[in-house]
């Protein structure tokens, strides 16, 4: 899908075909859309189809006038599982500046994308290209905050809910949120080694704005990764944690089964006795090995009782 944007009155409205100076918009495009973009606006059609694979990672690249760059957005996917868990996870947008038009191209439609074409994003010109990449970049940025800060508030929740009952899908969610801090982690480095790229300004001219506008996203960025590792950190050890938990759990219920094993084999034993096809034994009358197992049972309930075997 192509989508045209153009900044009229400092206002960016959709318009109809591609002009200079406009921005375009290429979601999931089929090879038409991508022989169209190659063909007729001159794009490089690897800048396109790279940008377009789940499995690149971010890095910046020119070739013939055309910047590629190529950056980790964060994603957030509602299943539909009956806690209503959330899946974040990072996908490639590739942001190709030509030099005619700025154009950002990704595999499904996102919430940077949809900000800046509805005029959230302050000061945004589609003709300024070097800006509309910075700018992009700071909102995805601040996105990955955003989405830092929801994870934490998940894992409060289920944190709380663990402590009042320990069950497997409380762990199971933790150990979503540590994965998608791990791919948040991963991200994020590496769009910071591509931001620190453009700050170089071999690649990409920058101006003294556009310089203080990159350090504000190079801040934003460095700040994500510092919670990324702070709150993988805390996952970590509330993991480790409540399998201890669990742990101590089981050993207690094994070691009060033992107990009680040992218990009641005192009156299997005492019967076994008198259940021997011999003669001779003391007392051979019915109640006397009932009233022994009682005495002996009674006697290694005591002697457990004293040696603190049930706590």
């Amino acid at each position: 899908m192509l989508n045209f944007y153009k900044t009229v009155d400092n206002r960016v409205l959709q318009v109809n075909a591609p002009e200079p100076g406009c921005w375009i918009s290429v979601i999931s495009p089929t090879e038409a859309e991508v022989a169209y973009l190659s063909n007729d606006l001159g794009v490089e059609a690897d800048f396109v189809r790279a940008a377009l694979d789940e499995e690149e990672s971010s890095r910046i690249e020119s070739d013939e006038g055309q910047t590629l760059v190529i950056v980790d957005y964060p994603s957030a996917e509602e299943l539909e599982d009956e806690n209503r868990s959330v899946l974040y996870t990072t996908l490639p947008m590739g942001i190709i500046i030509t030099k005619d038009y700025v154009l950002t191209v990704c595999l499904d439609d996102n919430l940077t994308i949809n900000d800046m074409a509805e005029g959230r994003v302050k000061g945004l010109q589609t003709s300024m290209k070097t800006r509309f990449l910075l700018l992009a970049l700071l909102r995805i940025a601040a996105r990955f905050l955003i989405y830092l800060k929801q994870i934490d508030r998940i894992s409060s929740n289920t944190e709380h809910r663990l402590h009042q009952s320990m069950r497997n899908k409380e762990l199971i969610q933790l150990l979503g949120l540590e994965k998608s801090l791990v791919y948040f982690s991963t991200s994020l480095k590496a769009n910071e080694i591509t931001l620190e790229k453009i700050l170089r300004g071999r690649i990409i001219k920058l101006y003294e704005e556009d310089e203080d506008l990159l350090e504000d996203v190079l801040i934003e960025v460095k700040q994500a990764i510092e919670m990324c590792n702070i709150y993988s950190g805390i996952l970590s050890g509330m993991m480790d944690a409540f399998a201890s938990v669990i742990s101590n759990n089981l050993n207690i219920v094994m070691k009060t089964l033992t107990i009680i094993t040992i218990v009641m084999a005192i009156p299997n034993i005492v019967f076994s006795f008198y259940g021997m096809n011999v003669s001779g034994l003391p007392f051979p009358i019915w109640w006397v090995p009932l009233a022994l197992s009682v005495i002996f049972c009674t006697i290694g309930g005591i002697v457990l009782v004293k040696k603190d075997s049930f706590h």
